[in-house]
């Protein structure tokens, strides 16, 4: 583009998400909707990193890992939702060029953060299931540690790639975003640059960190349902298999509406779809994800009630302090 040609061209310096649609009566049930999901999710990750914390019963890989999954879920429900609840309650819907970019960066770190740290989960439970002997010495505090930082490294490096040519990319306008948070694709159909590199990387990159990870995910609770099914116990591999298979349900439908949205081919009739599989991983699967990994567990059930009887004790002596 040369300089005449730069001077001639309007620079958005904001954009406008569309969201799902406009109207007030719309916007309030809307509102209220993602104000229930929000409050439930924070609520309830709150809740397990301070049970996992608090008991000492539940320091072990699996419940280190879940912690790291409930924060990781505050963190990435909260780049979003708060954002979008402001906009229904303002029905401003309007945000800088520069909040957009910070907006996508730290949804796709933590988006390939996830990936990741499913991937660990779903390999710290092949290890005990199918491997109970080695268990101990394979995933030890020095291991767990070196797992979870990778996770959250790889993620926020992976996404630093996308954002940087997503941001030196030009826009002169419009500046209607097709969705409801700034996300990749719909930022890039609105650049007035050649978008052809950054789409593939950005294909590229979507599936570097979500189909490996998907693959030794589904793998892993492929052999753990295969030894679950050799279990002598038909209670045992009832109980079992029912954990294995609802963990397995939440993973493929995170994984399934990332790589389409991401990795499958474009059309422009796929824009409305594309939002509704959003949806998916961005807001439904922090909220269910408490209650899938933790509140069916009966180590959680039992932290919970010592917990609660420790707090009626503490509370039992602060009154019986007041009265003398």
């Amino acid at each position: 583009m040369t300089k005449q040609e730069w001077k001639n061209k309007t620079v958005v310096r904001e954009f406008i998400l569309l969201g799902f649609g406009n109207g007030p009566e719309l916007n309030s049930l809307l509102f209220l909707m993602f104000l229930s999901t929000y409050i439930a999710t924070i609520t309830g990750n709150i809740f397990i990193v301070a049970l996992v914390v608090a008991d000492r019963h539940l320091h072990t890989p699996m419940y280190f890992f879940l912690g790291n999954l409930s924060c990781l879920e505050i963190c990435y429900s909260s780049v979003i939702l708060p954002r979008m609840l402001l906009s229904y309650l303002s029905e401003d819907r309007s945000i800088s060029v520069r909040g957009c970019f910070t907006q996508y960066y730290f949804f796709g770190c933590l988006a390939a953060a996830e990936c990741y740290l499913l991937a660990v989960m779903s390999y710290d439970r092949y290890l005990a299931v199918c491997k109970p002997l080695h268990y101990p010495s394979r995933m030890n505090r020095k291991l767990c540690l070196q797992l979870a930082a990778a996770s959250w490294t790889s993620g926020f490096l992976s996404n630093s790639i996308l954002t940087f040519l997503i941001s030196n990319l030009d826009f002169c306008g419009p500046n209607g975003i097709e969705h409801f948070f700034c996300d990749s694709f719909p930022m890039i159909k609105l650049s007035c640059s050649d978008t052809h590199m950054a789409e593939l990387v950005t294909s590229v990159v979507a599936g570097v960190c979500s189909l490996p990870p998907f693959l030794l995910t589904f793998s892993s609770y492929l052999y753990i349902i295969i030894t679950v099914m050799r279990i002598p116990s038909a209670t045992g591999r009832k109980k079992a298999f029912s954990t294995c298979s609802s963990h397995l349900i939440v993973v493929i439908l995170f994984y399934w509406s990332i790589l389409t949205v991401y990795v499958m081919p474009h059309h422009g009739t796929q824009t409305s779809l594309n939002k509704v599989f959003s949806v998916f991983y961005t807001i439904l699967t922090p909220l269910v994800n408490p209650l899938i990994y933790s509140l069916r567990n009966k180590e959680v059930k039992e932290a919970l009630q010592k917990q609660t009887h420790k707090l009626m004790a503490f509370r039992a002596l602060l009154s019986v302090k007041k009265k003398g």
